[in-house]
Formats: C-alpha cells, sequence, structure tokens
C-alpha cells in the first residue's frame, strides 16, 4: 500500500472568528450575482484543499469531515489526480465521444466493468451528474422491458431533475412547488431500523412486496430503484436481507434492480461499492461523486443486454465522459487501489464508531448510531423518545463549524449529523476532529 502523502499542512488553525472577513465580502458579493436560490453549508469560502483540510480566503483551515459530500474520497487534490487533469488538459479538453471518440472513455468503462459488483457481460455510458446516471438507468430499464413503472422508497434521494425528483422522498428543498413531477413512479416503505422496531430486513422487503403487487402489478414494473444506504435521507443502512430480498424478487419477476451508488461508490463504505457488504448484484448501478477525485463524471454500469438494448444515439449527451473527467477517473481508480482506501475507510468507521457508541451510552439524545465504512450518522433525538432533534442537530453543526470542523446534516426530518472525510484523512486529523464534535454534542445535549 502506497504511503499517503499531503501538500498542505493537515492541522487545525483558525486565525479568524468564522466567517472572516474576507468570506463576509464574497458572501455580499455573491448575494448580488448568485441566484438565492444555491444554498450553501458554511459561511466560508475556499482558497486551497487537500488530505483532511480546507483552507478558507482568510486563511483558516478546517478539518474536512465532508468531502465536497462524498466526492473527494482521494482527497481534493491528489497529485495522481492534478497530474493526470494537466497532462489531458495540455492535449485536448473536449472533443465530445459521440462526434470524435478517444481512449479514455473506453478504459474508464472497462474499469467500471471489473469493479462492479457481478461476473457477467457488462456495458457503460458515462454522463456528468448523479441525476443524469439516475434519470439514463430508468430510460434504459424502461426501453429494455417495455414496461413504465418505476419504484422508489422512503427517504430516497435521487436528484433534482424532474424525474429524479419524483423518485426523492423528500419535498423542502428538493421538490416543494416544482411538480408536476414525471409520473408512473410509486414510493415503497424503507427498512429504517431505527424507526420500524428493527423489523428483520426480509419481512420488510415482503412487505414492501407485497405492496408493489397489489398497487402496480409486477408485470407493470420496469425498475426497482435504490441507495444502498441512503444518503440524504439519514445514512439508513437497511436491515439484513432486505436488499437480497428485493433482488430475487425482480430477478424472478423480470424487473430490472438499479442500485444507486452515487454517494456509497468508490470505497466510501469500506468495499468498492456499498452492493459488495451483502453480495448483492444489480442489472444497472448509477455511479458519480467519488468516481473522478472531483472533476464532473457519472456513470452507469448494466447488463450487456440491458444497455445494448438501446438503438444507437438513444444514450449520450455532449460533455458526457469528457476526457479530462476521465482522465481525473482513471487516476482517482489507481489512487484507491495504491493507498487500499476500502481498508482506509475500514478503519475510519471503527475509529468513529467506537467513539460514538460510547457516547450514546451517555447522552440520551443521540438515538441512533449507524453507518459503514467512512459514511456514519449520528441520529439525534428528544430523550426518551425517537421525536427528531432538528434544533439540536443544526445546533451541534454550527458549534462544530465555529471551531473548524466542517459536518454535514440530512435526514428526512433533519436530525442527523452525517460524517463523510476525504478517505485519506490522517489518523491525528479524524481523532481531533472526533474530539470536537463529541465534545460538541455532550455540551449542547447535555449527559
Amino acid at each position: 500500500m502506497t504511503e499517503i502523502t499531503y501538500r498542505l499542512p493537515q492541522q487545525r488553525v483558525l486565525t479568524t472568528a468564522l466567517p472572516g472577513p474576507r468570506s463576509q465580502e464574497l458572501a455580499a458579493r455573491r448575494k448580488a450575482a448568485v441566484a438565492a436560490g444555491v444554498g450553501s453549508t458554511a459561511p466560508v469560502y475556499a482558497a486551497d484543499a487537500d488530505g483532511g483540510v480546507i483552507v478558507d480566503v482568510d486563511g483558516n483551515s478546517l478539518i474536512d469531515l465532508a468531502a465536497g459530500i462524498a466526492v473527494t474520497n482521494v482527497g481534493a487534490s491528489h497529485p495522481k489526480v492534478v497530474a493526470a487533469v494537466r497532462k489531458q488538459v495540455e492535449r485536448f479538453t473536449h472533443s465530445c465521444f459521440m462526434v470524435t471518440p478517444y481512449e479514455a472513455y473506453i478504459e474508464v468503462c472497462e474499469q467500471l466493468s471489473a469493479l462492479t459488483p457481478g461476473d457477467h457481460e457488462k456495458r457503460s455510458v458515462l454522463f456528468n451528474s448523479g441525476a443524469e446516471a439516475v434519470e439514463n438507468a430508468v430510460k434504459v430499464a424502461r426501453l429494455a422491458t417495455g414496461r413504465t413503472a418505476v419504484v422508489a422508497f422512503d427517504h430516497a434521494y435521487h436528484g433534482r431533475t424532474n424525474l429524479t425528483m419524483a423518485l426523492t422522498a423528500k419535498s423542502m428543498p428538493y421538490k416543494s412547488h416544482f411538480g408536476p413531477f414525471a409520473p408512473e413512479v410509486y414510493r415503497m416503505p424503507m427498512s429504517y431500523p431505527f424507526r420500524d422496531g428493527g423489523q428483520d430486513g426480509a419481512a420488510a422487503a415482503r412487505e414492501a412486496i407485497t405492496r408493489i403487487e397489489k398497487q402496480i402489478g409486477a408485470d407493470s414494473v420496469a425498475a426497482i430503484i435504490i441507495e444502498p444506504i441512503q444518503g440524504e435521507g439519514g445514512f439508513i443502512v437497511p436491515a439484513a436481507g432486505f436488499l437480497p430480498t428485493l433482488v430475487e424478487w425482480a430477478r424472478a419477476n423480470g424487473v430490472v434492480f438499479i442500485a444507486d451508488e452515487v454517494q456509497t461508490g468508490f470505497a466510501r463504505t469500506g468495499e468498492w461499492f456499498a452492493c459488495d457488504h451483502e453480495g448483492v448484484v444489480p442489472d444497472i448501478i448509477t455511479m458519480a461523486k467519488g468516481i473522478a477525485g472531483g472533476m464532473p463524471l457519472s456513470a452507469i454500469t448494466g447488463r450487456a443486454e440491458l444497455l445494448d438494448a438501446v438503438h444507437a444515439g438513444g444514450l449520450g449527451g455532449t460533455y458526457g465522459g469528457n476526457p479530462v473527467a476521465c482522465a481525473a477517473a482513471l487516476a482517482a481508480i489507481d489512487a484507491i487501489r495504491d493507498h487500499d482506501l476500502p481498508a482506509r475507510a475500514r478503519r475510519i468507521g471503527e475509529t468513529a464508531l467506537t467513539r460514538f457508541h460510547a457516547l450514546a451510552r451517555e447522552v440520551p439524545a443521540v438515538g441512533d448510531v449507524r453507518g459503514r465504512g467512512a459514511m456514519l450518522a449520528l441520529e439525534f433525538v428528544r430523550p426518551g423518545t425517537t421525536e427528531p432533534d432538528a434544533a439540536l442537530t443544526a445546533a451541534v453543526a454550527k458549534r462544530c463549524l465555529e471551531q473548524g470542523v466542517l459536518t454535514l446534516t440530512c435526514g428526512t426530518y433533519g436530525n442527523v449529523i452525517r460524517l463523510l472525510p476525504p478517505l485519506v484523512i490522517s489518523d491525528e486529523l479524524l481523532d481531533e476532529a472526533l474530539t470536537v464534535l463529541c465534545t460538541a454534542i455532550a455540551d449542547l445535549a447535555g449527559r
């Protein structure tokens, strides 16, 4: 395993109160130029980033527990990615694969065939964003099956386009007043162990399947789409057996099983893909975020007979599989292998979960601790209940930011702190960040 090197000092340094004066200046300029509908988690503006730190325009060095929402798994400026991007930019930035194709696109697709679950014959298509990948996965499923209905799940997040908003469960801020949405999307109950009494996974899946058969009919369903671990919905890890039972039913009924691994993919959960934890082999898998070290790239990889069923010209896009992004993806995949980042993610998870479980025993407001690898969550509730406490969650995130640690919130009820550190974060920096977080929780929630 190659040792991880850092370009910037891996330390938390606060030179100003947050936000600093330069960030405040940029916020004023932003207000006059950027649409109000674009939100930001933190009021600080990045100037540099590397490993586990983000340095803002005022010189503050913050510990990054967000990784750009699971994008910079290999760090925000990994030297392999930087070198690959620089080399490709010097050659050409664009030609459009649909006009004059290039080798790097093919190489990325070859890598995806090798990395994604299953040893069947596969095909891939490259796009720009996770939502675009999801849209095209649904397109393929509908064409290949000749059916129209698509099943999604409670607490799901699949994107902000019209179809993906229909698939997404949470209204505010993602769907509110943006309808009407794409038709023929049906929502089923999700396995949510903290909130469904710890129901057996297979039993929870059978409940969803019964509803599918009664409300839609198996012969009308083109696809089931699900995040193996839900992201924006609250980092919900379904009970063991939930996913395999859904897959078994889908196979038996000619339904395409789509795994949305946009947030969970590329070593984030301690395996290359979250499906690997239960040996689930999807018919189509959607990918983005961690695929290219921060460059905009997404993909779908699926069974050859499904993707090859689409007529020529039915899949593609001007920028899909941009050559610079492809170069970055190949370098990022190499870096994940070189540093054995799946193992690193597992170590991060073991370190954090040990501390979180100890904290939960002392702080009743911590209702649930969950996650896999470096995709971790704390769900906050009113002590003695399962009533969500979104106010406490926001206060914890705010306190952490004030002390130079960047965290994210999520969840249908807004009551979950989620951690997505770059997988190359040092042990020392991770420990410091966890101390800040646990101290903030204990102080604000009381023991």
